[in-house]
């Protein structure tokens, strides 16, 4: 049961909990796809992480989110449908952390793969924006 080293890019199985769920008190959200956008310096104790979740859902309102093209999907070794990175809210955690979760029918698996290099650097461009322009929101978890 190996977990991998934090990488930004990284799609890893995990616990992410929306902030609108955690303001209405929660603190366990939903197994995910999440990419780790990310890491503190590999000499830290504990490690940090930013990890930014994957859905279906197009985005709506407010939300700001990059769509995932078809083949990064399947790539990765995402499903069929379409699914999106959002980025205008993310999760602060430690790494590793309980949150993370084997990929299902594959116990001792917790990531799906890397997102590539041209669309990692537009997901963390436009998290750096939202974050100057303070459009962007997050849920400690540590």
């Amino acid at each position: 049961m190996a977990i991998s080293e934090p990488s930004p890019g990284l799609v890893v199985r995990y616990d992410y909990l929306w902030c609108r769920v955690a303001a209405a008190g929660r603190t366990q959200g939903k197994d995910r796809p999440a990419c780790l956008v990310a890491a503190s310096d590999s000499e830290t104790r504990p490690r940090f992480v930013v990890l930014l979740p994957i859905t279906h859902s197009p985005p709506l309102g407010d939300t700001v989110a990059i769509e995932i093209p078809a083949k990064v999907r399947q790539a990765i070794g995402l499903d069929d449908q379409a699914s999106w990175v959002v980025i205008s809210e993310y999760n602060v955690d430690e790494w590793p952390n309980a949150g993370l979760s084997p990929l299902p029918g594959k116990p001792d698996v917790f990531a799906y793969g890397f997102i590539p290099p041209g669309l990692f650097a537009a997901i963390k461009a436009r998290l750096l924006e939202l974050a100057r322009e303070k459009k962007s929101e997050a849920v400690n978890r540590t």
